[in-house]
């Protein structure tokens, strides 16, 4: 990969699903759609590799181009502090993990099963979002459960969206001229799903997300960190099952359970701001506070902050709602601008005084390079 050139890009969504759809979009932005029906994730990689090597849409004369093909993988365990080179015992790693990841392992895995069928040949690495936050210490990443169970059954703060913390943390101490391993670094992703890191010295020391990815901040439809018991009260209460309650707190709950709006920010922030919406206003404040507060404690726990990052589909584009976190935060040296804030989308830019002692950034993630850089570096070592 000798440059960071994307030849093409796209999606195949639905798949098993009726309105199957591949998206697809050339070097040159012309983009194209195919719909069909995709009846698992191989056929999906079918299409993919066949728009990819087609004469009319493709950037590839054969498949024999594809040198290497790496995959994102959301859990890890305790079992990769890196990404690795695919091979059965890793398949077999990632296996064990089904338990903490249930609804994102196993087609991480059918797209592994698929590439192993359709390209035998060609090698694999894995890139695992919980590989970053592997550096947490045991203060860090421990719950105050009986310590037999993190033996037992591996209970602990795994941590997630590592890959785009390591990117955006990495690519703004590189774009600024900083020395990355001497800055403490707040990474804020928040998206649907949002998570936030304590980033000292170019180790993750903590992170919002916990064994799984309900856990930390307030998110489109899942709750954020919530007391226990009241999980068994509504249990209770309710009288609902297990699978009921995981239900009602990655699906039901969040902004789309306070604000009884959406999951979407903006149609929420469109219904509190235009309609006076007291609910969808609550579920704004409560997201924000929420980051806020985490500020707070992360710069404690790492002794100060010299960086505050935002990154992902709200962090990224979200500036009213960067604005209303960021208020407050001078104590901590952190000096919001909100003419450098204004209307800002999408790109790499610092938001913080000039006179503040610590910077607040915009900076757009890029997972896919991460992983195919990855991929390349492991490819290389392997040679």
């Amino acid at each position: 990969m000798t440059t960071k050139d994307v030849l093409a890009k796209g999606l195949a969504d639905k798949v098993g699903m009726q309105g199957s759809i591949v998206k697809h979009e050339k070097e040159n932005g012309d983009k194209v759609s195919f719909v069909g029906e995709i009846i698992d994730h191989q056929s999906g990689i079918e299409y993919i590799l066949g728009i990819l090597t087609s004469e009319k849409h493709g950037c590839l004369k054969s498949l024999n181009e594809i040198e290497a093909v790496g995959h994102r993988v959301v859990h890890g365990g305790e079992k990769f502090n890196s990404s690795v080179l695919i091979n059965p015992d890793v398949v077999k790693a990632m296996v064990e993990c089904i338990d903490l990841a249930p609804l994102h392992n196993p087609p991480n895995l059918n797209g592994i099963y698929a590439i192993t069928s359709l390209m035998p040949e060609t090698p694999q690495v894995g890139v695992f979002d919980t590989a970053f936050h592997q550096t947490m210490p045991p203060v860090a990443y421990m719950y105050a459960t009986p310590y037999s169970l993190y033996k037992k059954y591996g209970i602990r703060r795994y941590g997630f969206h590592g890959t785009s913390h390591r990117y955006v943390s990495a690519k703004a101490c590189e774009t600024l001229g900083v020395d990355y391993n001497t800055q403490k670094i707040i990474t804020c992703h928040l998206g649907n799903g949002g998570s936030m890191a304590a980033i000292k010295n170019g180790k993750s020391m903590d992170t919002t997300m916990g064994l799984t990815p309900v856990e930390g901040l307030i998110m489109g439809t899942r709750c954020g960190d919530v007391d226990a018991g009241v999980l068994t009260y509504i249990m209770d209460k309710e009288e609902i099952s297990y699978e009921s309650v995981s239900t009602l707190i990655n699906k039901h709950s969040g902004l789309l359970g306070i604000s009884g709006v959406s999951s979407d920010m903006r149609d929420i922030e469109i219904e509190a701001w235009d309609n006076k919406n007291e609910r969808a206003q609550l579920s704004l404040d409560m997201y924000a506070y929420r980051i806020r507060k985490y500020i707070g404690s992360y710069a404690a726990a790492m002794g100060g902050v010299d960086m505050l990052i935002f990154t992902g589909g709200v962090g990224e584009n979200g500036w009213e709602m960067r604005e209303s976190i960021c208020q407050g935060l001078d104590f901590l040296g952190l000096e919001f601008d909100k003419d450098k804030n204004f209307k800002v989308r999408g790109k790499f830019t610092v938001l913080s005084k000039d006179s503040s002692k610590a910077k607040i950034l915009v900076v757009p993630t890029n997972e896919e390079l991460m992983i195919a850089e990855d991929t390349v570096e492991i490819l290389e070592k392997k040679k």
